[in-house]
Order: structure tokens, then C-alpha cells, then sequence
């Protein structure tokens, strides 16, 4: 098996549950994995180049978030800050890896496909 040939790794259940509201950051975080399976990464182990590409987007999503609240507030507008605080909060607990690293379906994968993602 080529590493073309592999199935695309899952986004973290737990992820999907924090960011369920958030269908669109859902999409880009399979569209990150799924450039991960496809891309070698040389002297990187798999987990770590797994982990680093969520961490990297997530961590996007947080300063996304952070930025659509300074818009708000600078608007205003209570209920658009109201919503800005909540998904930056929302953003906030997803960037946390202890959130969603044990996750035993991206483990699994990661397990199942090693000799291919190396």
C-alpha cells in the first residue's frame, strides 16, 4: 500500500462533539488530516506529525475567534459578542490537546497505517 492509497484519518470524536456547531472548522480539520496521509513528513514520526497538524489548525481556530470577538466588540453589538465569546471559548477548550488526544480511533490509525505513514 502507498500512502496515496490510504483511507483518510479521522477527526478526533471529541473534536466533533466540542465543534459540532462548527461544521465548516469539522471539514478543514479532515481536509488537514487528510493532506497528512497523503504528505511525507521526513524524520517525523507519524503521532507527532498528527498531533502537530492538529494543534497547528486548532490553534488557527483559536486566533480566528479571538479576532471575530475584537470585530464584536469593536461593533457593539451585545449579541455578536455574546457569540464571539462563546466560540472563542469553544476554540479555547479545543486547542487543548488533553482534550482530544486519546482519542482511539486517530491512535488506531495512526497503529494500523505506521509502516506506510513512515
Amino acid at each position: 500500500m502507498h500512502r496515496q492509497d490510504l483511507p483518510p484519518p479521522p477527526v478526533p470524536q471529541r473534536l466533533r462533539e466540542m465543534l459540532a456547531e462548527y461544521p465548516g472548522h469539522i471539514v478543514r480539520l479532515q481536509q488537514a488530516l487528510d493532506r497528512f496521509a497523503s504528505i511525507p513528513s521526513a524524520g517525523v514520526g507519524p503521532f507527532d506529525q498528527v498531533i502537530w497538524t492538529l494543534e497547528g489548525l486548532l490553534e488557527t481556530f483559536f486566533h480566528e475567534a479571538s479576532e471575530d470577538l475584537e470585530k464584536a466588540q469593536a461593533s457593539g453589538d451585545t449579541e455578536r459578542i455574546s457569540a464571539a465569546k462563546t466560540t472563542l471559548d469553544i476554540m479555547s477548550r479545543a486547542f487543548w490537546k488533553h482534550v482530544w488526544i486519546g482519542d482511539e480511533a486517530l491512535y488506531e490509525y495512526i497503529q494500523k497505517y505506521k509502516d506506510v505513514l513512515q
